[in-house]
């Protein structure tokens, strides 16, 4: 067996500076190593255009490596001055809207052409929707409690109680918070380091992830912005649970936050795995209430802390019209029909379009339990009829039902990350819809897809962009496909 031809340029493992020349889909920065060998193309995530940064390879082929990012040695000349604290979720925080944008723009768009088959993609472009609050737009953060964390200084780990995010690509490593990162509320990520020296005075440990070892492991936090309310959740081990007074740290958060406590929930994680609520574990409440209201488009949605929300609800609301509208752009398309929305979550859309159609029967599909029990609540607070929702896998579900092959006229699609399987993509063209509305978070995925749509008889109509996560790699994707 031959040996495989390695690369001239890098090796696994090696550190390099490298100055970022272009933006790739997804947030990667492009270096380039040129050389009488050719153009070795290198990926490293997190960085911009004119930026020098420290990276090491990650992985390393024939044509490109890819790296992980260490740190970034000169800043980009359109990088800005922000009043934030730096945090692993906010890296283009620093770039202009305008700059985030046409990077967002033309990196979605390029998807389409290349994965999708799509070369006049941008003769089919509509708009990218901005996010209406360009920063505080969160309404849910998790912060994570560390016994290891980083020493900016001299930019090392070391031994200290931490409250606030993990240091990017090191899962063992926590960055203190102590103001406000410019996402979420200010009030509270301002009083994130009166919260961790509390905790850190009660003399109970945080938890040491190498050693899966300690007692406080996270401190989540819901917000509303219809009533600017705010539900806590701290979760910590049961190793010595009965020594913490939880009310007394309930007492701490009202007399922090006063009239907007809302309520503390405490729930227990004793697996090792490194993921907020464990699947054994319990929950309570400890005071207060277990739910916020959270409106949308004139609708209230009740939010406990496991609800699924869409977590930028402002923009969500953007998004949600601009589907509605492809929606309904053939009104008689929707009025006095069936209406299949699949991968339909909680249901919002569908209740959305079920108050601004005629008699239109919405049917919302979607395989998480929990969501469905959520859709029907949710349905019935706002009083909105000619909605059924079923907890089934959306493939299963149109194979029981081969009745509406040819009865629907328009199909509502919202999948999460990993698009949808091919064989239940090939389920969903079977029904033989007039009109698809697809909503993506993962355009790439979405791209993927677009492509067997259009070698089965669909063409895009329209497409535009929706812009839910500012200073993020994210954007989110409405198309709509209509049936030749």
């Amino acid at each position: 067996m031959p040996k495989r031809e390695r690369n001239k340029f890098v090796t696994r493992g090696q550190i390099l500076e490298l100055k970022i020349e272009d933006y790739a889909f997804g947030g990667k920065g492009i270096s380039r190593i040129r050389s009488k060998e050719g153009v070795f193309i290198i990926f490293v995530p997190n960085t911009l255009p004119g930026q020098t940064v420290k990276a090491q390879v990650s992985k390393s082929s024939k044509k490109y490596a890819e790296c992980k990012l260490i740190d970034i040695i000169e800043h980009s000349i359109d990088e800005i001055s922000v009043p934030f604290q730096d945090i692993p979720g906010a890296p283009y925080i620093k770039l202009p809207i305008e700059l985030q944008h046409k990077y967002k723009k033309e990196s979605t768009l390029s998807l389409f052409k290349r994965i999708g088959k799509v070369p006049n993609i941008d003769d089919l472009f509509d708009e990218l929707i901005s996010s209406p609050n360009i920063f505080h737009y969160r309404n849910k953060m998790e912060y994570g409690f560390s016994a290891i964390g980083y020493d900016r200084d001299n930019k090392t780990d070391i031994d200290m109680f931490t409250l606030g995010f993990k240091r990017r690509g090191v899962w063992w490593m926590g960055d203190n918070l102590d103001k406000d990162s410019g996402l979420f509320d200010k009030l509270v990520e301002d009083n994130i380091r009166v919260i961790r020296d509390y905790c850190e005075r009660s003399g109970f440990a945080p938890w040491h992830g190498p050693k899966r070892e300690g007692f406080f492991r996270y401190f989540v936090v819901r917000k509303s912005y219809k009533t600017n309310r705010l539900l806590f959740n701290l979760v910590t081990t049961s190793n010595n649970l009965p020594d913490f007074n939880l009310n007394n740290f309930s007492k701490l958060l009202q007399d922090i936050f006063k009239e907007r406590f809302a309520g503390l929930l405490h729930s227990i994680n004793d697996e090792t795995g490194d993921r907020t609520l464990a699947s054994s574990g319990s929950s309570k409440l400890i005071s207060g209430e277990d739910k916020i209201i959270e409106e949308l488009l004139g609708l209230n949605f009740e939010i406990s802390m496991k609800s699924f929300f869409q977590t930028n609800p402002k923009s969500a609301e953007k998004l949600y019209l601009k589907v509605i509208e492809y929606a309904l752009e053939k009104k008689e398309a929707i009025d006095n029909t069936i209406v299949m929305d699949l991968f339909c979550g909680t249901g919002t859309i569908g209740q959305i379009l079920a108050s601004r159609s005629t008699n239109a029967k919405i049917i919302g599909v979607d395989i998480v339990a929990s969501a469905i029990n959520d859709a029907k609540k949710n349905a019935k607070i706002n009083n909105i009829q000619g909605l059924k929702f079923f907890a089934n896998d959306v493939g299963k579900f149109l194979n029981n039902h081969p009745e509406y092959k040819n009865k629907i006229r328009t199909i509502i699609l919202d999948p999460a990350r990993a698009g949808i399987a091919p064989k239940t993509l090939l389920k969903i063209i079977n029904i033989n819809a007039d009109r698809i509305v697809y909503v993506s978070c993962n355009p790439a995925t979405q791209a993927r897809d677009t492509e067997v749509l259009i070698l089965n008889n669909y063409k895009i109509k329209k497409i535009s962009l929706v812009d839910q996560f500012p200073h993020t790699a994210h954007i989110e994707t409405v198309v709509l496909f209509e049936k030749l």
